[in-house]
């Protein structure tokens, strides 16, 4: 069972504090102060958060992905169509998204509609891409069931030689999805348990802001 009791984890917080008259009146400006509020302190892959989807069985099932890219229109992350999360949101196409920023003490959840990006979208990112990771796209057959990683190494192999002499192109399996908010809550922790919740709901082309009870 490992040393010590994971009933007497504990940490207090208290660093910051969060209101309605604090926050701006979009959730995007609020979450793009965040941001780079957290960039300067949390270190790497700040961009890191959880997705999480519903399986077939309505099962909610969540993994870390990178945010790629963010506006008003939404949150963007890349990843292979073919990938268990891309035949989930084939079939229920809402997603939530969970950003913690461990040294700011803060979380933010966003919840809404997932859509594919638009393909030249797509395209302009993939050639922004390490080649490494280029060739992991058309190499790795995501989330199916491989015999060991010579499998990987040897369609790695492969892609390299296929394209030793053409463009490396961005495989039609793979590119980017939108998440479309229509509710963000950012939470900010204080003393005793007694967190900052705000969540932020859309109303037509409104946002409007509630405090939550922690």
């Amino acid at each position: 069972m490992g040393e010590g009791n994971i009933q007497d984890i504990r940490k207090d917080y208290g660093i910051e504090e969060l209101s309605k008259a604090s926050v701006l009146d979009n959730p995007i400006d609020q979450f793009e102060l965040w941001f780079k509020d957290a960039m300067k302190s949390e270190g790497c892959e700040v961009n890191a958060c959880v997705l999480s989807t519903l399986d077939e069985n309505q099962c909610p099932e969540g993994r870390v992905v990178l945010l790629k890219f963010y506006a008003e229109d939404g949150f963007t992350f890349y990843t292979n169509y073919q990938s268990k999360k891309a035949v989930q949101l084939a079939r229920h196409p809402m997603a939530s998204m969970t950003f913690y920023w461990r040294s700011r003490e803060r979380q933010v959840r966003v919840k809404g509609r997932i859509e594919k990006v638009p393909a030249e979208i797509s395209d302009v990112y993939f050639k922004e891409r390490p080649e490494g990771s280029q060739i992991g796209a058309w190499a790795s057959p995501q989330s199916q069931e491989i015999p060991d990683r010579a499998f990987l190494q040897e369609r790695v192999a492969e892609t390299k030689q296929r394209f030793a002499h053409e463009e490396l192109t961005r495989p039609e399996f793979w590119g980017g999805y939108i998440l479309q908010p229509i509710e963000v809550e950012f939470w900010q922790g204080r003393p005793s348990r007694l967190h900052d919740r705000i969540v932020y709901t859309r109303e037509g082309e409104v946002w409007e802001t509630k405090r939550l009870a922690p």
